[in-house]
């Protein structure tokens, strides 16, 4: 089936943001997708914590939530909003993403599993679970586009996510990201091939990109892989939607002829010596 992604630049108004969001719906529904992908953090960025907190939501009132869901039915088209940041019951944050179907019901959630704690040579330092508490579930759910098995940004690094997601059935991996801009030149293309090929899986990466009002720079070059690791999609950095195919005889093609899911064996306990 066609699938769209938006590559965005979000910025520090909910309002606009979700604005930004419809319209990205219905230009993927116009172009003929079945499902629309997203970045993380599609509703706010924001690193001004006083000032994001004057706006953030709990999930029930999120209106960035409530704005994709209508036009989601509104268009006919599911969405994976790759995710928002919104307040628990505990009044903490979750970094969490959405599976929304055609009728504009919720069909999955997931809150991101490994927070980005780090310290970068070129000065920029991230605590994410200053703010956030990380997810304790690993999601599969079926989509038209294929069982889609969730994940966000920084849980990248951790392929043993991915082998659950595919031992559990996923044949697509939704990677949303918001990548800073060194980190994604050294790493960001390398990471998402491997995900694909160790999964014999698609990876729909939709990313942000550019400059965006809180003073952060993001990588772009949203990305669709295929399960040989055969980019299809790169939009480069400029803020846009584009369009992918996802074939599920490549799928099958791919895991006939290196069976790696059926290869996987449990791993022993290390034996030194």
């Amino acid at each position: 089936m066609k699938i769209a992604v938006a590559q965005l630049t979000s910025g520090i108004d909910p309002v606009r943001n979700a604005g930004t969001l419809v319209d990205a719906v219905a230009q993927a529904a116009a172009g003929g997708a079945g499902m629309l992908f997203t970045p993380e953090m599609s509703g706010l960025i924001d690193q001004d914590r006083k000032r994001a907190a004057a706006v953030l939501r709990a999930e029930a009132d999120d209106l960035v939530l409530a704005a994709v869901r209508q036009a989601a039915a509104a268009h006919g088209i599911w969405v994976h909003v790759g995710s928002l940041a919104v307040r628990t019951a505990e009044g903490r944050l979750a970094n969490r993403a959405f599976v929304i179907d055609d009728a504009g019901e919720i069909r999955a959630r997931y809150d991101k599993l490994h927070l980005f704690d780090v310290d970068l040579p070129t000065g920029e330092s991230w605590r994410e679970s200053a703010s956030y508490v990380p997810g304790q579930d690993a999601v599969v759910v079926d989509t038209p586009a294929g069982t889609l098995g969730l994940s966000i940004c920084y849980d990248l690094r951790f392929p043993d996510l991915y082998r659950t997601l595919s031992n559990a059935g996923a044949n697509v991996l939704a990677i949303p990201a918001a990548f800073t801009r060194p980190t994604g030149a050294a790493h960001w293309h390398v990471l998402m091939r491997a995900r694909a090929i160790e999964a014999a899986a698609y990876v729909v990466a939709a990313a942000q990109t550019g400059e965006h009002e809180d003073g952060r720079a993001t990588y772009g070059h949203s990305l669709v892989v295929d399960p040989w690791g055969q980019v299809v999609l790169d939009m480069a950095e400029a803020a846009g939607v584009g369009f992918a195919e996802i074939d599920p005889t490549r799928i099958a093609d791919v895991r006939a002829r290196i069976p790696v899911l059926s290869h996987r064996r449990p791993i022993p306990p290390v034996r030194f010596g």
